[in-house]
């Protein structure tokens, strides 16, 4: 039985090419897990296991590797920094303890670094901050800490600082060592790849600056010193036992107080192992999270808490599906008690017991695994048997249930309609799109009922092509793919109240249902709110249910046939007969009722993305005139160096050329980043061009 306390369930998250997959690379080899290091370049790095990200370089699926590291044991997760996979990142962060966040020196707080961190701040992460690329032009160590405090409003406080920054073609002082805050030594990284570390005494042009962060350290952590173990002694001028001030900051960064900050260079092999060290001294085991709570699938309205103990009853949440050909692979984390091999925990989220019959260990590469008979609270697993199990659900001890609360994901914004290149093959495509969708739970397929194209829906362009390449490559399936269709939402333009009906009368048979609904706009999120005001006394629950039942799939298609949105539906009245009334009278009723409701009174919504555009100063008018010519509404413009940071809000389907385009705006100097921000009224001519059957509608 493994010791708690020195397990680490750690993950990697930061912006697209901020060097998170270079730092996993140089974690594994500092640590012994792997011999030699590898590039994301060449394609060789151990986490990018999967062919398509070796030829994109860049991650697509998070990878799980564990290995030691001192004494203790981490699990690590790389997470993709691209928008279009951010469900890896979310269900990530669900069942990790903690978090390193790595920034670009030059470029600090990009947009999809808030993204991350606002789902980090979701599950309440405590994470650590590394400032990666100091040695690249323009990084600028206090600039990203600055903006850690003012973009994320985070509370970060340096643990090291860099000596130099930049490299020796373009810095008077190049970037070429740290020095720890916490020890007040200067750390250089020697020998083979960095892999030695050589103390020496703080440079004396440097101590000034040195005894200014230090200062900005203590500053911080005395305002939360409630028990007074530095405050007192730091006032007195006292020296403080480097245990006991590593014993304050891991107080405050478990209850999130603080963030501390290191800084280094994946590519000179510089600042990791002191990053590794921090996460041992400073990120939570799985005994300093708290008990995971769940409802009791037999009595909801009981709650259930499960502590991170091997002797408490078992449970577990599925978190990732991995398809595969040859069999499924489900990752789990387990918060309590103990899972052997050849069990039968219970799923009671679908009411079925399921078959364990394997645990493994699983490193990056799926293909690489350590078998285990049986695994305990804290770990991250993967497991091979399960069959009725999927991404969020819970596995639990079946004489004590508990179920938690499921993964939540953001809605699919772009579709594709996809076909089979031989008619033979339509079976298959299906299973494939299944089994894709099973894995994950961004990608969605249907039938159009109109013309019975298969169309296929995703976080973006490159979501798509992705999906497109696996079915050809890991099941060996042929596919043509349309041009990409916005998924567009509606919405109710104003409220009203109708009485849908299904009367029909056939001799002594028939069916007989009159159901009300008041349907009104919500104005928070983008969910409905279905309201039962039926009297349980006079309608029964069966009848209720099916009312629901038919509200709710009603609003799945409104007056042109998208998912309607924001919309609250009340039941207000029902009327039925002791012979003729039952659950399919009174769905078709309630259905009936919401069509009416929608019938021309509903809005077409487009949705918006959030565009983040960074671009030389003599490029900018361009850029800005073409975002305006797409109907972007440009939110602001800020500056970081020589660069300017355009941000804006840009509709979905003025959005499939950008990537061409900006490149031949600017010369191929762009960065540029996207993610789903709203849905917004879709302007007039958008919907005449959408009335009309235009193509990409």
């Amino acid at each position: 039985m493994p010791d708690l306390d020195q397990i680490r369930n750690l993950g990697i998250i930061a912006h697209i090419d901020a060097g998170k997959t270079t730092t996993t690379e140089h974690i594994l080899y500092y640590a012994g897990a792997k011999h030699k290091l590898g590039g994301v370049d060449e394609g060789t790095t151990e986490t990018d296991y999967d062919p398509e990200e070796q030829e994109r370089g860049i991650t697509i699926y998070s990878a799980c590797i564990t290995f030691p590291w001192r004494d203790s044991t981490i699990n690590l997760i790389d997470t993709p920094g691209h928008v279009d996979f951010t469900a890896e990142v979310e269900r990530s962060l669900r069942v990790l303890d903690g978090a390193v966040v790595v920034f670009d020196a030059q470029k600090g707080v990009e947009a999809q670094s808030e993204t991350v961190w606002r789902q980090a701040n979701k599950y309440s992460v405590p994470r650590i901050v590394f400032v990666n690329k100091m040695d690249v032009v323009g990084a600028n160590f206090a600039n990203v800490v600055d903006e850690v405090r003012e973009r994320l409003e985070g509370r970060p406080v340096a643990l090291s600082i860099p000596i130099g920054s930049g490299s020796p073609k373009d810095s008077a002082r190049p970037f070429e060592a740290t020095i720890d805050l916490v020890t007040m030594q200067a750390l250089y990284f020697t020998g083979d790849w960095g892999k030695r570390i050589e103390t020496r005494p703080v440079p004396e042009d440097m101590r000034a600056e040195v005894k200014h962060w230090r200062e900005r350290l203590f500053d911080v952590l005395t305002e939360r010193d409630d028990k007074d173990q530095i405050t007192s002694a730091y006032l007195e001028g006292k020296d403080i036992p480097t245990e006991t001030l590593r014993a304050v900051i891991r107080t405050q960064t478990l209850r999130g107080d603080i963030h501390p900050v290191l800084c280094g260079s994946g590519r000179e092999h510089i600042g990791v192992q002191p990053l590794m060290d921090a996460v041992t001294y400073y990120l939570p085991s799985p005994l300093d999270r708290p008990a995971v709570e769940g409802a009791n699938p037999k009595k909801k309205d009981r709650k259930e808490l499960r502590k991170p103990d091997p002797k408490e009853p078992f449970c577990g949440l599925v978190f990732k599906v991995v398809a595969d050909p040859h069999g499924e692979l489900f990752y789990l984390r387990v918060y309590s008690g103990t899972l052997k091999s050849q069990s039968r925990p219970w799923n009671p989220g679908k009411d079925r017991k399921e078959m364990v019959t394997k645990i493994y260990h699983v490193f990056a590469d799926p293909s690489q695994r350590e078998e285990l008979r049986e695994v305990y609270a804290g770990d991250i697993v993967a497991l091979i048997g399960l069959k009725e199990s999927t991404t969020g659900d819970t596995l639990c001890d079946p004489n004590h249930p508990i179920l938690l609360e499921p993964i939540t994901f953001a809605e699919t914004v772009v579709s594709r309609s996809i076909e089979p290149e031989s008619s033979a093959d339509k079976q298959k495509l299906v299973d494939t799109l299944t089994a894709l969708r099973r894995e994950d739970p961004t990608f969605a397929w249907r039938v159009d009922p109109e013309t019975g194209q298969t169309v296929m829906s995703g976080m973006g362009m490159l979501h798509l092509e992705i999906k497109q390449k696996r079915m050809e490559r890991d099941f060996r399936l042929r596919v043509r793919v349309g041009k990409p269709l916005v998924s567009f939402r509606e919405t109710l333009r104003q409220p009203i109240e109708n009485q849908g009906e299904c009367v029909r009368q056939a001799g002594t048979a028939g069916l007989f249902a009159k159901v009300t609904v008041r349907l009104e706009a919500l104005t928070d999120g983008q969910t409905n709110a279905v309201i039962n005001e039926l009297d349980p006394e006079v309608v029964p629950n069966a009848f209720r249910a099916a009312a629901e039942q038919g509200v709710r799939g009603a609003l799945q298609s409104g007056e042109f046939g998208y998912p309607v949105i924001n919309v609250r539906a009340t039941i207000t009245a029902a009327e039925l007969d002791q012979q003729l009334s039952n659950e399919v009278a009174f769905e078709a009723a309630a259905a009936d009722a919401v069509n009416q409701g929608l019938r021309n009174n509903v809005v077409l919504l487009e949705p918006v993305m959030h565009l983040e555009v960074t671009v030389p100063e003599e490029h900018m008018g361009a850029v800005t005139s073409d975002l305006n010519a797409r109907r972007g509404e440009i939110s602001e413009i800020l500056t970081r160096g020589k660069l300017r940071v355009i941000e804006a809000l840009v509709p979905l389907a003025k959005t499939f050329d950008y990537s061409e385009k900006v490149r031949s705006l600017t010369q191929g100097r762009a960065d540029w980043t996207m993610e789903p921000h709203s849905y917004a009224p879709a302007p007039p001519e958008v919907l005449r061009g959408f009335q009309g059957g235009e193509e990409g509608w």
